[in-house]
């Protein structure tokens, strides 16, 4: 006679390694904004571009950024893109206002 499967242990195993999975996704897409110098925008503007990023139509806007994207993963430094903001650490911007967080 056959050992019975015990598939409320089957499906639980199967829930545990879809939730490890979902975070893994989710760490890496942060890690993802991190490495692309994202993550000095606001998070509002970041959710606005993502949003028209997936509402565009434009195949070859898309493939455009696709091929951008491609780019940034062959590159082994996976610095982040220019940012006309930036300055050296310490120093005030020359207007005279108030440093950005």
């Amino acid at each position: 006679m056959r050992k019975p499967r015990d598939f409320d242990s089957e499906l639980k195993a199967l829930a545990d390694k879809a939730k490890a999975i979902k975070e893994r996704r989710v760490r890496q897409l942060g890690e993802l904004v991190a490495a692309t110098g994202a993550d000095a925008l606001d998070a509002d503007l970041l959710a606005g571009a993502l949003l028209g990023a997936v509402a565009l139509k434009d195949a070859a806007t898309k493939e455009g950024w696709r091929k951008a994207g491609a780019a940034f993963f062959q590159n082994k430094a996976h610095r982040p893109a220019p940012r006309p903001e930036q300055r050296a650490e310490g120093t005030l911007p020359l207007d005279g206002g108030a440093a950005p967080r």
